[in-house]
């Protein structure tokens, strides 16, 4: 809300009014510009919140369910959402038979999300000269891997090669386990390591 007047953002609440019908409620302000005093109204109409179709993803399982929200706004994937299963990020929008990265609600019909309240579950990869020692870890979602570290892991000490993203594959830089699906790695003869991920193991798989 800008004044009409000289278009400052710095605007006082005086008084607020709602009215509500079936389908839409309006919000209707009186409000004060902080730089010049002008007085004015302003008037806010929504649509009452419906329940929207969202798929959540806890790792290695899915919830199913609803969550209600105003067709009147607009959902961008990276949106955080409060559902009952918690908070959770948005990861995906399906309008029509097409995957958007935004769009208002009242067009959207299945909404995919990702719980931010878990530790982030990622793939960790050792490759030992044709042969592989392959881990699920449990991390903590802002924890940072980059190439170049040295890591122990079980009983290998190794340094970090190549990280594949939920985008892209990166060699240099560093990345946060929330969009790490899969860190590759190769033995080294150090003595010293930079972190110890032994204790985050969730699952050692079958040696390929």
């Amino acid at each position: 809300m800008d004044c009409p007047i000289c278009g400052s953002d710095e605007i006082e609440i005086l008084n607020s009014k709602q009215k509500t019908s079936k389908k839409k409620f309006t919000e209707e302000y009186l409000l004060k510009c902080e730089d010049c005093g002008h007085v004015f109204k302003d008037v806010v109409s929504l649509k009452k919140p419906r329940p929207y179709r969202i798929i959540i993803s806890e790792q290695d399982k899915s919830h199913k369910t609803t969550i209600d929200l105003s067709p009147s706004d607009e959902l961008e994937i990276g949106d955080v959402l409060l559902s009952e299963f918690g908070q959770v990020e948005v990861s995906g929008i399906e309008v029509g038979d097409k995957r958007v990265k935004k769009s208002q609600l009242e067009d959207v019909n299945t909404i995919w999300a990702s719980s931010i309240e878990i530790p982030a579950r990622i793939g960790f990869s050792v490759d030992l000269h044709g042969e592989v020692d392959s881990y699920k870890l449990d991390l903590e979602r802002d924890f940072e891997i980059a190439p170049g570290d040295v890591v122990k892991i079980d009983n290998h000490i190794v340094k970090v090669h190549v990280i594949k993203t939920q985008e892209r594959k990166l060699t240099s830089g560093f990345a946060k386990a929330n969009v790490i699906k899969r860190v590759y790695s190769k033995p080294v003869k150090f003595n010293n390591y930079d972190y110890d991920l032994t204790k985050n193991i969730f699952k050692k798989s079958e040696r390929d």
